[in-house]
């Protein structure tokens, strides 16, 4: 199984077997989140692996579309600096990017996965940032829950032609 397969066969996963996830596992997708490119290697990255209950029934309230969070065993919450950045204003991409690897890797190793929203909506940022008591130098780019799936879910098929638009030179 390569990248490729796991790109094209990764959904959404929102409903957990509540099987516990090993330190190692969860180790292995922030080792593939750090092997995101960044704008200038700032490598704006900090992680929060929650899996205390009580923390993510909290952490499931912070937007109308968390609430798939309370069933998961842990949920990752990534974090960019605010300070000694080359490339402040690509942190959040820096983010996505790292993002999309936990995403591909949790698949990859036969765990699943939603990625939930958090910036850039100052409110929700600030409010996972007081529920965490986080540093005052980070802003919360995201929530990850995660686990070992109890659904199955094909991914969709959003591949559009009409949307690719070729501009070569004129022969």
């Amino acid at each position: 199984m390569g990248a490729l397969d796991t790109m094209y066969r990764r959904a959404s996963v929102r409903n957990f077997t509540g099987e516990k996830v090993t330190s190692f596992e969860a180790e292995a997708l922030l080792h593939a989140a750090m092997s995101a490119p960044s704008a200038g290697n700032q490598q704006p990255w900090e992680f929060y692996v929650v899996t205390d209950k009580e923390k993510i029934q909290e952490l499931s309230t912070a937007t109308p579309y968390s609430k798939c969070a309370a069933g998961a065993p842990v949920v990752i919450v990534p974090v960019y600096r605010t300070e000694g950045l080359v490339a402040p204003s690509y942190a959040e991409i820096d983010l996505s990017i790292a993002q999309q690897n936990i995403w591909l890797e949790t698949d990859e190793i036969g765990l699943g996965g939603v990625w939930i929203g958090i910036a850039p909506i100052e409110e929700r940022m600030e409010l996972v940032h007081k529920m965490l008591d986080l540093p005052e130098n980070v802003k919360v780019f995201s929530l990850f829950a995660m686990g070992y799936p109890a659904e199955e879910r094909p991914q969709q098929d959003r591949f559009d032609p009409e949307r690719i638009h070729f501009m070569a030179p004129e022969e």
